[in-house]
């Protein structure tokens, strides 16, 4: 099966901080991955380093057959998707949300007056509808919602047609309702065949929708596990990397994780800390 990411014993180095630690890692062609684990990971960093944004300070990150580092950022841009508060930040609030869709088209966060092909306009029409934004369109970027922003953010992710697209931490700050919209939207997603090989960064198990086919769980710059998402989201590995004894599991098609009531504390359950 064809190698989309491959890192290679990757670590990096900031302000003398070790942030990823010997990380080596494989994605291919058909799989969907959730990337999991509690804040000061490395996650987003991670993202950020598959993404092109960052160049490992040593080891190897290959990216759609790309070195990270050898490779024009902008021309990998086109290929690989981020949606993050990074960008979001850096869209002015003044921006009208079909020009933040636009604009992706030519790897800008503000319109400089360029002219956009029949082509451009329609796929940005066609996202915005699928993402429940279309009404949106006229309307200043500052004024959106936090689940209203996260979606254009997601139309404009998608705009450049990656192969591969980056959600980072994509539901922080919803409230349910927003948060379900999105998930909602991630699972249209990976069950389209055509859809781009979707990462999601998140420390939240009840953000990942069904059709995320792996999981890889971090802790302290490191992974600490990845493979299949079933085998891979257990208590067993999710209280190592939380340090809390955790149960996990999946309902009716979404994952659930939560420290067992004293009662059943030290009697497991299906992927339980003690299990």
């Amino acid at each position: 099966m064809e190698t989309v990411v491959d890192l290679s014993e990757v670590t990096l180095v900031r302000g003398g901080t070790r942030i990823l630690n010997s990380v080596s890692w494989t994605t291919r062609v058909g799989e969907h991955w959730v990337v999991l684990g509690p804040n000061g990971a490395g996650k987003t960093s991670l993202a950020r380093v598959v993404a092109g944004r960052e160049t490992p300070t040593t080891g190897t990150a290959t990216v759609l057959g790309e070195r990270i580092g050898a490779t024009d950022p902008r021309e990998l841009a086109t290929r690989v998707g981020l949606s993050s508060q990074s960008v979001a930040q850096r869209i002015p609030g003044s921006e009208h949300v079909r020009s933040v869709v636009l604009t992706a088209s030519w790897g800008q966060s503000v319109s400089f007056r360029e002219s956009y092909d029949e082509v451009d306009t329609d796929r940005a029409g066609d996202l915005m509808a699928v993402f429940g934004i279309g009404a949106l369109a006229d309307r200043r970027f500052g004024t959106l919602s936090e689940g209203e922003r996260q979606r254009v953010l997601l139309a404009r992710a998608l705009m450049a047609d990656p192969e591969v697209l980056i959600l980072d931490e994509p539901t922080a700050g919803l409230d349910l309702g927003a948060r379900e919209l999105l998930v909602g939207a991630l699972q249209e997603l990976t069950s389209d065949p055509a859809s781009p090989q979707l990462i999601l960064v998140t420390h939240q198990i009840e953000e990942i929708a069904e059709g995320f086919t792996h999981a890889a769980v971090m802790t302290e710059g490191r992974i600490l596990a990845a493979g299949p998402v079933e085998d891979t989201i257990t208590g067993v590995t999710l209280s190592r990397a939380f340090h809390l004894p955790l149960s996990a599991g999946r309902t009716d098609g979404r994952w659930w994780a939560h420290a067992p009531s004293r009662e059943n504390r030290g009697s497991g359950t299906r992927g339980g800390a003690a299990g």
